[in-house]
């Protein structure tokens, strides 16, 4: 199933850098990667263009997608995901501060959201203690009610703010992939390439604590040694995904639960969990350059679509699932 989901994956990346106001085909794209060919206007859109905005859709959707599968797995809650608990909200709201300030630079913006992600968490992991442990329960609620604050807190940042940074900052709180360059895409490819492999090798501990801190210890994983840390790896990946691309809902929500079910593997498998959220993400992108009327929505509004109508389905069935 890894295997296809990778097919699937080539073939939509191909797809993507097809697809736009100058409409390319799949033989027109190989030839241009691997050969060169075509004319300069062509190779320009395809490298300098497309490109970025493709490899950023792919770290993105696979960041947001294993932050949600750890987050869940950590939560033992299917609705456990950084979107819903308020992190990508926290995160997003030190880039909007950013913006409304009059910053432009992509690279201080992404820093910015991971220092308010970051912070963010620590103030949900502080809340959710009881009797020393984050409980569940209490971690997806008190991150509702942060996610809501901070949601309504960056509000009142754009009402504060002068028009064009307003203006700004609200189009990016809608979560696009247009106009993504190399400076959006190559600090979230560093980030992610140093912290995905750190969250790999600690899946199997992870997987240790789906069965109950007590057995976990009994086995010889130090529980909260391992939730710190792969926390701290999902908030990074959350942070820097809502950096690159802005707050987009729905991949790290539905991506996991996705990927479990189509390779049949126990928990929230994180590689195909990455694997999926990529081609989901990358997917609603390519959708929404392709929808009638020459609309072209923002992929984060297209993905909040497509996750409100995935909740209405899915919640009723979330045992059975």
């Amino acid at each position: 199933m890894v295997l296809l989901l990778l097919t699937a994956l080539a073939v939509l990346v191909l797809l993507a850098m097809g697809t736009g106001r100058i409409s390319l085909g799949l033989l027109q794209v190989l030839d241009i990667v691997f050969w060169g060919d075509g004319s300069a206007l062509e190779r320009k859109v395809v490298f300098d263009i497309r490109l970025p905005r493709v490899l950023t859709a792919l770290l993105t959707g696979a960041a947001l997608a294993v932050s949600g599968a750890i987050f869940q797995s950590l939560s033992r809650n299917p609705l456990g995901s950084p979107d819903v608990i308020g992190f990508t909200t926290g995160a997003a709201s030190g880039a909007v501060v950013y913006f409304v300030l009059g910053g432009t630079s992509s690279v201080t913006s992404a820093v910015f959201a991971v220092g308010s992600g970051l912070l963010t968490a620590l103030v949900v992991f502080a809340l959710s203690l009881r009797g020393g442990a984050v409980a569940s329960y209490r971690l997806v609620l008190v991150g509702i009610g942060v996610g809501a604050t901070l949601s309504a807190l960056n509000e009142a940042v754009l009402l504060r703010g002068a028009l064009e940074q307003a203006l700004s900052a609200q189009l990016w709180l809608s979560g696009s992939l247009n106009t993504r360059t190399w400076g959006h895409a190559l600090p979230l490819l560093a980030g992610v390439v140093v912290i995905l492999p750190l969250a790999l090798l600690g899946q199997s501990r992870l997987m240790l604590l789906e069965l109950g801190d007590d057995l976990a210890r009994q086995l010889g994983v130090p529980a909260l040694k391992v939730k710190a840390f792969m926390a701290f790896c999902a908030v990074l990946l959350a942070s820097l995904a809502t950096g690159a691309a802005g707050p987009i809902a729905f991949i790290a929500l539905a991506a996991p639960r996705l990927a479990a079910f189509l390779t049949g593997e126990h928990g929230r498998p994180l590689w195909p969990s990455a694997l999926t959220g990529a081609l989901l993400l990358l997917g609603v992108d390519v959708l929404s350059q392709t929808l009638p009327f020459e609309l072209n929505l923002p992929v984060g509004l297209m993905t909040a679509l497509i996750g409100g109508v995935y909740l209405v389905f899915a919640i009723p069935r979330l045992r059975s699932l």
